[in-house]
């Protein structure tokens, strides 16, 4: 009976909780839902009504969807590749005992503190700058002409830009994996003649899986929202080239001040997280329970 009040009592003391989150999270999708039926459009609020799916179908029907889609989809892939294998690398080596490295691994966490209008401001130019960045005075210096990367190879520059802002939280995640791998194993390992590369193979990388798993899940949700970083580099161009969903949302929110059309994008955006999410637990997410 006791514990029965008791249950009954946790429940009572949890529900404001539960009730306040369910409104945070329901009301704004629901007015999401709401607008993404309807003709609303700040430049001409006399004209509303209900109008079903056709800015669902604006989005179907729009080349700029699908290259939107492709390259959000590719942003995600290319950070996710480049920040696990560099983190991989990266963890391996700090983890090694070297003078100085409380202060190394300082420096590789720094670049996730900083926030990413400023971090794509920084690579635009002082990195990336067609006359005054450092790969164009690299370039010069080999006698080559410099790369227009923000012109010429738009979504690789983003996706470097964000690798260098999400590869700091990949490390930390993967070193602290490494750090909690007994070092008995490796030793009885290396003296049974394994190689480096077995050991990393066969002991390191199987260790590592579930940190790894958690790297891929937690980013994946990040960086299917990247926007910053698109706005202040290369908004979304040349042309379309580097337009991603949330930043296609952005310009008919924005910049074409319809409503109705951002809505629906949002919605789509909401759906598209979830099927992803949906395969990674399915993919990878069996190796949290491992």
């Amino acid at each position: 009976m006791s514990t029965h009040s008791s249950r009954l009592a946790a429940r009572i003391m949890v529900a404001p909780s539960v009730v306040l989150l369910f409104i945070w999270m329901a009301v704004p999708l629901a007015m999401t839902l709401y607008y993404s039926f309807r003709l609303y459009r700040l430049l001409s609020p006399d004209r509303t009504g209900w109008v079903g799916f056709n800015n669902y179908l604006w989005f179907f029907n729009s080349p700029e969807f699908w290259l939107a889609l492709w390259n959000t989809l590719a942003l995600v892939g290319g950070v996710l590749v480049v920040t696990v294998v560099l983190g991989i690398l990266i963890a391996l080596l700090i983890d090694q005992p070297v003078k100085g490295q409380g202060l190394l691994r300082i420096l590789v966490i720094a670049p996730f503190f900083v926030m990413p209008p400023v971090a794509a401001s920084i690579w635009e130019n002082l990195f990336m700058h067609p006359q005054n960045g450092l790969f164009a005075a690299l370039a010069r210096g080999f006698g080559a002409q410099p790369i227009l990367f923000l012109e010429n190879h738009p979504m690789l520059s983003v996706i470097g830009i964000v690798s260098w802002e999400w590869l700091p939280f990949a490390t930390l995640i993967l070193l602290t994996s490494l750090q909690s791998l007994s070092s008995e194993q490796l030793e009885a390992a290396e003296m049974d003649g394994a190689s480096a590369f077995n050991r990393l193979r066969h002991i390191i990388l199987p260790h590592m899986t579930r940190a790894i798993t958690v790297v891929i899940l937690i980013q994946t949700i990040f960086l299917l929202g990247i926007f910053g970083e698109i706005f202040t580099t290369t908004q979304g161009g040349p042309g379309s080239a580097s337009t991603t969903l949330p930043y296609m949302i952005f310009k008919q929110a924005i910049a074409a001040k319809d409503i109705g059309r951002a809505a629906a994008g949002g919605i789509i955006a909401v759906i598209l997280a979830n099927i992803v999410a949906y395969f990674l637990m399915r993919g990878i997410g069996r190796h949290l329970d491992a």
